[in-house]
Formats: C-alpha cells, sequence, structure tokens
C-alpha cells in the first residue's frame, strides 16, 4: 500500500491500520546512498514530530565529525509497506539541521525546484526505466546469473525472460500491490539485463519509488543468492543501465506538453521546456551520470549486440532512440541521459530547472533531427557533445550558473567536492590496462 491512499493520516495512525511493528526510516544523501534507522512503530510519534536523528559525517553529506545531528523528518505521503516483509514500512524523509531544511539534502534540493514549479501553476510528472542486470557470484567474480544467457542480440529474448519468471514475476506482483501499475517488463540488450516499467506518476513520488524500486530488487536478489546492479556499465562488451526519464507538464487535468495540432503532438511550451533541458545538456550530465563509470556507457563506442542505445549529441528527434531526447508520442518526451547511478531527485531538479527557464525564455530547440546518431552523428559539426568524462561534467555543471543555484552554495560545494576527489581518486590508480599496454615501456 502507498499512503497517498492515506495521505492525511499518521505515521501512528497508519501503523494501527496497516498493523506495521516497524518503520524504515530512510534518506538520501548526495551520492545516492541510502541511509536508514529501523524505528519501533510505538516510537514513531516522537520521530515523526522531531526525527531520526544521525550523525552527518556518516553518510555523505559534507559535514565533518564536529557536525551536530541530522535529523530525517518521515514524509508519511511516501509510506511503502514491504511486501515481503508486511510488518515493516519505508518511508522517505527530508533531512534537517538545526530545525532548518538541509540545504545539502537531495530531496530538499528538489522539493525546492518543485516549489517553483507548483508556484507558476504547474506539476511535473515523470516516469522511470529503470534498468538493472543479475548477476551471481563465480570463480571469476561477479557474472550473468544465467549462464544460458549468452546470445549477440539478447534483447526481448523469450527464453532468457522467462528463465528469471519467479523473480521478475514477484517484483511486478509486489508493485501490483504496492499500486505502482507495473505494466510490462523485458529482457534488454544486455545479456542478463532485465527492465520493469511502472505507471508515471508526480515526480515526487517517482523520485521516491526510484529509491525504494532499487532497494526491493537488490533485497529480491539476495534472497536468491544473487546480485542486482544498477551500475551504470558494468560490462565493457555489453549495454549499460540507463534510467530513461520521461515528462510532462500538467495544469490540473491539462497536459500541458500536449498539442494535437503538431505533427509530433507536443505544444510550443513543450517544445520550449525541451529546448531549455538541451540547453543545459553538459551541465546536466554531472547529475543524470554521476560516476566515474557513467561515462563508460555514454562513451561507448559499440557494444556486442552492435549498439549502445545511449547518447552522444545533445540533440533531439521523433520516436528515435540515437538522441538524448526522444519524442516518443504526443503529450511527452524521453530524456535518454539518465543512468542507473543518478540520484533521480538531483536529475528531476537539474531537468526541471532547464525545463521551466526555458519556457520562460522561449528557447528554441533548433530543428527536430530524424536521423540514426549513431551512425551520422559526427556529420552534425554543430552539435555540442556530452562530457567525455565525468571531470569535464564536473565542469560543465560548474560553468552553468542555473543549476548550481539549483544546488545551492552548499550542495553545489559538496557534491563537487565528493565528485572531484572521486576522480582524483579514480586518476591515481594504475590499472591492469595500462600496466599490461605499457610494462614494455
Amino acid at each position: 500500500m502507498i499512503a497517498t491512499l492515506t495521505a492525511s493520516k499518521t505515521l501512528v495512525q497508519l501503523a494501527e491500520e496497516l498493523e506495521l511493528k516497524f518503520f524504515l526510516v530512510s534518506y538520501t544523501d548526495l551520492l545516492g546512498g541510502t541511509r536508514a534507522k529501523l524505528v519501533p512503530a510505538a516510537k514513531i510519534a516522537s520521530v515523526e514530530e522531531s526525527g531520526a536523528f544521525f550523525a552527518p559525517f556518516a553518510s555523505n553529506l559534507g559535514l565533518g565529525p564536529d557536525a551536530g545531528e541530522v535529523a530525517a523528518i518521515p514524509d508519511p505521503s511516501s509510506l511503502i509497506v514491504l511486501p515481503w516483509q508486511p510488518n515493516v514500512a519505508w518511508v522517505a524523509s527530508d533531512v534537517y539541521l538545526d530545525g532548518e531544511p538541509f540545504p545539502a539534502s537531495p530531496r530538499i534540493i528538489f522539493k525546492q525546484v518543485l516549489d517553483k514549479c507548483h508556484k507558476l501553476g504547474y506539476e511535473l510528472k515523470t516516469g522511470v526505466e529503470a534498468e538493472f542486470f543479475l548477476l551471481k557470484d563465480t570463480d571469476n567474480g561477479l557474472q550473468i546469473a544465467d549462464s544460458k544467457d549468452t546470445a549477440v542480440r539478447p534483447c526481448y529474448d523469450q527464453m532468457n525472460l522467462m528463465r528469471q519468471f519467479d523473480f521478475l514475476s514477484t517484483i511486478i506482483e509486489y508493485l501490483e500491490q504496492l499500486g505502482w501499475e507495473p505494466y510490462q517488463c523485458d529482457h534488454e540488450d544486455g545479456n542478463g539485463q532485465f527492465e520493469i516499467n511502472w505507471k508515471y506518476s508526480d515526480a515526487l513520488t517517482t523520485g521516491d519509488r526510484h529509491v525504494f524500486f532499487k532497494y526491493m530488487v537488490k533485497t529480491l536478489a539476495e534472497q536468491r543468492g544473487l546480485t542486482a546492479t544498477f551500475m551504470p556499465k558494468p560490462f565493457s562488451n555489453l549495454t549499460g543501465n540507463g534510467a530513461h526519464l520521461h515528462l510532462s507538464l500538467w495544469q490540473g487535468d491539462n497536459n500541458v506538453f500536449a498539442d494535437a495540432n503538431d505533427e509530433m503532438g507536443l505544444s510550443q511550451q513543450g517544445y520550449e521546456f525541451l529546448g531549455g533541458v538541451l540547453k543545459h545538456g553538459r551541465g546536466l550530465t554531472a547529475l543524470c551520470n554521476p560516476t566515474i563509470n557513467s561515462y563508460r556507457r555514454l562513451g561507448a563506442t559499440t557494444t556486442t549486440s552492435g549498439s549502445t542505445w545511449s547518447p552522444r549529441y545533445i540533440s533531439y528527434g521523433g520516436n528515435n532512440r540515437s538522441h538524448m531526447i526522444r519524442i516518443p508520442e504526443a503529450g511527452r518526451f524521453e530524456c535518454r541521459l539518465v543512468d542507473g547511478a543518478a540520484t533521480m531527485y538531483l536529475a528531476q531538479a537539474g531537468i526541471l530547472a532547464a525545463g521551466l527557464v526555458g519556457m520562460k525564455n522561449h528557447t528554441s530547440p533548433g530543428e527536430r533531427l530524424d536521423e540514426n546518431m549513431f551512425a551520422r552523428g559526427l556529420e552534425f559539426t554543430d552539435l555540442e557533445t556530452i562530457p567525455n568524462t565525468l571531470y569535464e561534467a564536473l565542469q560543465c555543471l560548474e560553468a552553468d550558473d542555473l543549476l548550481m543555484t539549483v544546488l545551492g552554495e552548499m550542495g553545489a560545494k559538496t557534491y563537487l567536492d565528493f565528485r572531484h576527489n572521486e576522480w582524483n581518486s579514480y586518476s591515481s590508480e594504475v590499472t591492469p590496462w595500462e600496466f599490461k599496454q605499457y610494462i614494455d615501456s
């Protein structure tokens, strides 16, 4: 059950109504880590009022060991009962410090952008395509869980899909119980890779559900002796894990992006929103592709199947998966930039802010390109490319005044510090490839 059905009730009331014994009070830090405390239902009243307290230095929030505790204030509207442990409910939380919203909390950052959106009279609705690999431990490390899943082009393969029926059907049944309305599941383009889709909702709910979905998939995989990973590019020869985001903007029951008179069914405001996203695309990359490994996915030249399915150019097309932005049908568009490592709160915050500014400034996205950008992208020399490395993406983020404002002074400094430290750590390592390549120098 999701608490959007009982949003006006307190956690104490929900505990009694749903016969809950525990609450998993959870928050997301700036690197996408989920932190939680297990709170007995008998003590949830004080936590709902004052929060569950955490030493902030122990997670990636940018505060030192000298800082006081942060309080995670649970949001009852996000409550999700664990289908495999129905006496426990997960609840997303907002982080507070000294009684004030903590400015380096991803959920707080996103809610600030959403508040500006709501004041303009709009509501953002989003849906996410969450891709993941199923792996198993072997003598050679983690490998594809299904040893028979070896086809060169395994996408939509029926046999590979149904060999994981127990695992996948369990997730779908749980999503149905939760009211998420899952509508399809498939084997993706990489061996051992799957995707499960559920109905779109308001963007904050999508952010919360994405956090929980990753937790649920990993938990159910562990219960079966497997490992589920949303890592952007776990195998150099296989397609990476995207988290493609579908967006539409609404005023009440009216989809602002829809226009039946347009060839693609997209309104002028929709194109301007899209234009804003494209204009800030290089800076957005640091939020949508936040790790070193993210650029293995974006920078891949090919895979075993013959295509990477990940964008290389700041471009858009119709129902065309070779672009950063795809318009699959009337009234919405898909941002294919986002990957499995992204913190969906931050990715959505950046995309929404860019889109709203695009609408304000009537930003044109330029002409639609009905071309295979994987094959012909180099011919369009006027197009900007997506950053090649995390370091380049961070430079683009720092140069983007809008996105730096979205993150706020503390959020931006903390995020950049963490990610630059990640880049510096990576850059100092001598890799096996380098050793093999240069040992005879």
